[in-house]
């Protein structure tokens, strides 16, 4: 049994992206899948897709892995921030600019997921995810 599976799923795409691999299966749940999405949409992944394998009981996430024209790793550094031992919340005003706007933080708020950026825009705060460069 896993205790977070948000870093079981952040470690499972940085080690399949450092083997260089076309994809990778994550078990799914909602979350899971919203956070997939949500690094889709801003370009660090292919393609997400929900499946179960056959004689599975439950749904796997697909995510088809990105790399660049010379196979060079579109994410080079993913890491989990809110732990389950350590939550970190932020205000609106308080959410870090990664990479000075070359990566990504990602954060849950009372409105979904949201990149760093749309957080600003928005002007609200909540628990920093995970952040991606």
């Amino acid at each position: 049994m896993v205790s977070d599976p948000i870093a079981d799923m952040l470690t499972r795409i940085r080690n399949a992206t450092r083997g260089y691999k076309e994809s990778v299966d994550v078990p799914a749940s909602k979350f899971k899948e919203e956070l997939a999405k949500l690094l889709l949409q801003e370009g660090y992944i292919a393609s997400v897709e929900r499946t179960r394998r056959e004689g599975e009981q439950f749904d796997v996430l697909r995510i088809g892995l990105k790399y660049g024209a010379k196979r060079e790793q579109v994410i080079k550094h993913i890491e989990r921030i809110s732990r389950p031992g350590r939550r970190a919340y932020l205000s609106a005003e308080s959410v870090p600019r990664i990479r000075n706007g070359l990566g990504l933080a990602v954060v849950s708020t009372s409105k979904g997921l949201l990149p760093d950026r749309e957080a600003r825009k928005q002007g609200v705060g909540g628990e920093l995810i995970c952040v991606l460069w």
